[in-house]
Order: structure tokens, then C-alpha cells, then sequence
């Protein structure tokens, strides 16, 4: 979602901008624009579409200068037009501004703008916000810093802002609340993103703005920093694990299956240092600092959204199943608003790849003002739900491009089942035979993804076949059902064909009706206590003819024989099939956007870190 890049230095501004926004692209977007100053002339250009529209749009046009911001939009207020696009000028084209988040009372502030003479070429509500930071800073004669802090204290909602004035070519006025904004520290030079990727081609060393915090980014100065309480704060200095070659495609044609093939390798680096085989032992730091909290907890809840809320479904199967502690799963944007019961002695565990999911940082702050303990589960360090949790787990898969999820969802899933055995172990609710068993198996799973990659071709060949769908459903039961979910999620995603997911006995309720030779039913049908039970429902699909597409255990001759299309995955125990069963379902959604020519790192209208509600 939207994407914000600045710079400010000795180099010219514009390719390291531009750069930048490339490197944002994944997050998904529908417009782009640059802001520019050069000898007292602030220049502004924008494009509806791509940020190759914008380079475009920019080749005949003047881009010299040495400090400039730049935006990626995902709309919000208003339609994908340039005139929406940002960066957004003040009335009298002396301030710019870009902006990632949503101002919730920008229309009650847009109407005493107008009733102070102000007139608006937009419909959005950034564009609101630098009016007023203009007004402030005429009314009471104040500088930039002071007008944006003057304006932020009136506003309600989420932002990260940078901003330009025309008369301070050496000055960017940046701030945050709710939304990320990292600050790149070079030699004489700063850099501003949204996240690290249009940074860390150029320096490692950041500082994360908090929020309500506003930072003074001069020329040649250190950065200064304080809250729009006027509260002076010291920045504090952090090196990014995060390379260059990690936002690659690395001879892939998507980052998306760039992303699939990682999984062996993610899933090792999740578990490395914590899935101890030489040791029979599992060490997560964020619990064993917490472990009488999770001993006691009378019950957890768990909160998400989207591919993530998946992953929290198959968390509360095997945290129920080992730890014997009742588990909720909750939408966050449910969660945050319908008053839930919280208790002291619950654990509240958030979920979020990016760390900055707008609703589940919602969920997290409830929580604590209820006073749940607090546990995060996230992949980028350093982003607002590490720092706004009592304690937690990094998965540690590196940046997922590609907009639909898959290595983080393998990991997430990895870190729950981890954490449900541990919890599991010391509460003595699994004996030690079978803990030992869960690690040894544990430790295989990577080598068993590298297995499965191995058909992605029988895949990519399978897909072919329905390209034609309009419709499909996804059957699976107890820890596949979920795993159903997601695999429908992904088809819907990025290849645009609807899809729904349900557990495999629900069929009879309803989803039966839809069943026709014209309906692919992606049945997962691995070995466990319910496989009987899912291969009654194939039967019915079978009689009703419907196709067939089952995911199942090596060595299954019984739902390949009712199947059109089979494909096997490894043995392993019932609580870690979920690793591996999702992965076909990935490939197939995959391949299937693929042959459709749909855009599969950049589906239209998503986008990767939803950081609006």
C-alpha cells in the first residue's frame, strides 16, 4: 500500500527516487509522482498507472535537483487520476506533500479551509492536510517544522508524511502516526522510506520514526526529532540486516515464485537456532522470557487478517492439541471494534508479515489497554508491531515481495506449531516421546518442500486445464481446512477466478449445489484421522462430476483413483502438513495466473502491507 521515498544529499535526486519507487512497486499501487527542487523552482509530476507512466510522463521535463520526495498511491479518496496522484501542492505551490494513510476528519477540515478562502483540485484527503499545514504556517508565522506540528496536533488518523517547501531547498519535513517511515542515514546525505527497500541500496544505517514523532531532515544537520507534543526525542541508529540481492528475482520471471522456491530455505532459517535435533530441544527466547505467562494463560487469542488469519487458524488447531489451552482466532478488524472480552490472564498473539497491518496494530493496542499480555509474530524488524508488543517471535524469511503471501505464511505456521509444542512440553500435555518425535519431524520439513518443487512442472502443466474456471472450490478438514482457505485465497488473488474454501463435511450445506462438470474441486486428502471422512466427500463430488484435483499422502491409491488430477506430497505427522500441502496449492494458483496473463507480483487493486483500514 502506497509507498513514500525522499532523499536529500549531494547526488541528483531524481534517479535515486525513481529507483525508489521501483523498488516500492510490490506494495501495490495505481499512481506515481515526484516533487523536485531546483533553484528556487518546486516541480511537481505525477502519472496515472505505473512508475514507467511517470518516467514517461517526466522525460521531456526539467529533473535536476538534489533534494526531492517521491509516491506511490493506492487510492483511498478519490479515483486513480494524476490529479489525485501525489505529491499534492498547497494552494500557493510553495509546499508539497506526499502521504501514506487515511485522514478520518479530513472533510471537517476541508470545509473551514474553504471557509478561509481555500480551494482544492482534488478529492483527497492529503491533499486537505497540506492546506492546512499552509494555513498554520501563515497564521502563525511560524516555520515548516512548526506548521506540520501545528497541523498534525488536528488531525485524526493515520499518516507518514514528508514534506517540501519551496523557500527551504535544504530542508524535508517527515512524520508518522500509524503508518511506516524510516529515515536512511549516508554520508552528507538522508534517504526516506516507507520501508527499507529503496534504502539499503545505499546505506545500511536507519533510524525508525515512532509515532506522532516529526523529524527535521536539514542538509549537512543531524536529524532532529520531536513529538507533535513538542517533545524533543534522540534518534536511535540501527543497521539493516536486509541485502540487495534479497530484492532480486534472482533469474525468476516473479518474485511470487522466486518466493515459493525459498520455502525450503525459509523454513531452515526459521527454525535455525530454535529446532534443535543434536539436543531434542525447541528454544524460543520469546517464550522462555515469558513462559509463567503462557503456563498460566487461561486462554489466547489470536489476531489477523487475510493469509495470516490463516495461519492463526492452524496455530489454534495445534495450540488446542498440544498446549490444551482454549484458542480464538479474530479477524483484527472485527476484533478492534465489537467490544471483546479481554482478560489480564489472557495471551493475545498478533500476526503480521509486514508488521504494519493498520487493524491488527488496532487489535494490539485494545488488548493492552485491557491488559493481555502481548506476543508478535512478525518478518520485518524493526516495523510497529515488534516495537508496540511485550515480547515475541521474528520469522525471519526476508522481504516477500510478491503481494500474495507464501513464504510468510509457512513460517508463521512453523513459529505457532513451534511455540504450541513448546508451551505443549513444559505444561506436560505432550509426553516426551512424542516431543521428540514433533522435533525430528520438524527438522525434515524443509528437505520435504524441496520435494515437492520438484513437480512444479506436472504443475504448471495441470494449470493449463483450468484456466477456463470461473469458480472453484477447496475442501479440506482439521489442519487442512485452513490450509483450503488459503489455497483459495491465492487463487483469487492473482489470477481473478473466485474461489471459496470450506471444511470438507460443510459441503453438504450448501456448497454441493454448485457441483457440475464445469466445477475444479481442489480436494487436500493427506493421511489422518479424518481421511476416511474426506474421501465419502470426494465420492459425492465424484457422483456429481465434479473434477477432482486431491493433494495427497505418497503411496495414495484410493482418492487417486477417484481423482482427475493427483498430486503427492511427503508423509509427515498431521500437525506439519499443513507446510507442505499448501505449497501445490501455491504453484497451481501460480501457474494459472501465469497462462491467464494476469500481473502475478502486482494483482490489481491489493496491495502488500495494508496499513489503512
Amino acid at each position: 500500500m502506497c509507498g513514500i521515498v525522499g532523499y536529500i544529499g549531494n547526488r541528483q535526486a531524481y534517479p535515486i527516487l525513481i529507483k525508489g519507487l521501483h523498488r516500492l512497486e510490490y506494495r501495490g499501487y495505481d499512481s506515481a509522482g515526484i516533487a523536485l527542487i531546483d533553484n528556487d523552482h518546486l516541480k511537481v509530476y505525477k502519472a496515472k498507472g505505473k512508475v514507467s507512466d511517470l518516467e514517461l510522463f517526466a522525460e521531456q521535463k526539467d529533473i535536476a535537483g538534489t533534494i526531492g520526495i517521491a509516491h506511490t498511491r493506492w487510492a483511498t479518496h478519490g479515483e486513480p487520476t494524476q490529479s489525485n496522484a501525489h505529491p499534492h501542492f498547497s494552494q500557493s505551490e510553495e509546499i508539497a506533500i506526499i502521504h501514506n494513510g487515511i485522514i478520518e476528519n479530513y472533510s471537517v477540515l476541508k470545509e473551514g479551509l474553504i471557509k478561509e478562502g481555500y480551494t482544492f483540485q482534488s478529492q483527497t484527503d492529503t491533499e486537505v492536510l497540506v492546506q492546512l499545514i499552509e494555513f498554520m504556517k501563515n497564521r502563525n508565522g511560524t516555520d515548516l517544522p512548526t506548521a506540520v506540528q501545528l497541523a498534525l496536533n488536528e488531525v485524526v488518523g493515520a499518516y507518514a508524511i514528508a514534506v517540501l517547501e519551496r523557500n527551504n531547498p535544504d530542508m524535508i519535513v517527515a512524520a508518522r502516526k500509524g503508518s511506516p517511515l524510516v529515515i536512511g542515514i549516508g554520508e552528507d546525505e538522508y534517504f526516506i522510506g516507507s520501508d527499507a527497500t529503496p534504502i539499503i541500496e545505499f546505506t545500511n544505517q536507519v533510524t525508525y520514526i515512532g509515532d506522532e514523532e516529526i523529524v527535521t531532515i536539514k542538509r549537512n544537520e543531524p536529524l532532529r526529532i520531536k513529538t507533535i507534543g513538542n517533545i524533543d526525542k534522540t534518534p536511535e541508529i540501527q543497521k539493516l540486516e536486509l541485502t540487495l540481492n534479497q530484492l532480486e528475482k534472482g533469474g525468476y520471471p516473479h518474485f511470487m515464485l522466486k518466493e515459493i522456491f525459498e520455502q525450503p530455505h525459509t523454513l531452515s532459517d526459521c527454525m535455525r537456532g530454535r529446532v534443535n535435533v543434536d539436543s531434542d530441544n525447541i528454544t524460543l527466547a520469546g517464550f522462555i522470557d515469558n513462559k509463567e505467562k503462557f503456563l498460566n494463560a487461561k486462554r489466547i487469542i489470536i489476531t489477523a487478517c487475510g493469509t495470516s488469519w490463516h495461519a492463526a487458524q492452524i496455530g489454534m488447531y495445534a495450540i488446542e492439541e498440544y498446549a490444551r489451552i482454549p484458542v480464538e482466532v479474530e479477524y483484527s478488524s472485527e476484533f478492534r471494534y465489537r467490544k471483546p472480552v479481554i482478560n489480564k490472564d489472557d495471551i493475545v498473539i498478533a500476526i503480521s508479515q509486514s508488521g504494519e497491518t493498520a487493524d491488527t496494530l488496532a487489535a494490539v493496542e485494545l488488548a493492552k489497554q485491557q491488559g493481555a499480555f502481548i506476543f508478535g509474530i512478525c518478518n520485518v524488524v524493526g516495523s510497529s508491531i515488534p516495537r508496540n508488543t511485550h515480547s515475541g517471535c521474528y520469522t525471519h524469511v526476508g522481504p516477500e515481495i510478491g503481494v500474495a503471501s507464501t513464504k510468510a505464511f509457512t513460517a508463521q505456521v512453523t513459529v505457532l506449531t513451534m511455540l504450541a509444542i513448546l508451551i505443549g512440553k513444559e505444561k506436560g500435555t505432550i509426553s516426551h516421546q512424542e516431543y521428540l518425535k514433533l522435533i525430528r519431524e520438524l527438522s525434515l520439513i524443509p528437505d520435504k518442500a524441496s520435494e515437492i518443487l520438484q513437480k512444479n512442472d506436472q504443475i504448471a502443466e495441470l494449470s493449463k486445464s483450468f484456466t477456463y474456471a470461473s469458480n472453484c472450490i477447496y475442501l479440506g478438514r482439521g489442519y487442512n481446512f485452513p490450509v483450503a482457505l488459503e489455497g483459495a485465497l491465492k487463487l483469487k488473488e492473482i489470477s481473478y477466478i473466485h474461489a471459496e474454501g470450506y471444511p470438507a463435511a460443510e459441503m453438504k450445506h450448501g456448497p454441493i449445489a454448485l457441483i457440475s462438470n464445469e466445477m475444479p474441486v481442489i480436494v487436500i486428502a493427506t493421511q489422518s484421522d479424518t481421511y476416511e471422512k474426506v474421501t465419502s466427500n470426494i465420492q459425492e463430488i465424484k457422483a456429481r462430476k465434479g473434477r477432482i484435483i486431491s493433494v495427497v499422502t505418497e503411496g495414495d491409491t484410493l482418492v487417486r483413483d477417484l481423482s482427475s488430477f493427483c498430486i503427492e506430497v511427503p508423509k509427515t505427522e498431521p500437525c506439519l502438513t499443513p507446510l507442505l500441502s499448501v505449497i501445490p496449492l501455491q504453484l497451481l494458483a501460480y501457474h494459472i495466473a501465469v497462462v491467464k496473463g494476469c500481473d502475478v507480483d502486482q494483482p490489481r487493486n491489493l496491495a502488500k502491507s495494508v496499513t489503512v483500514e
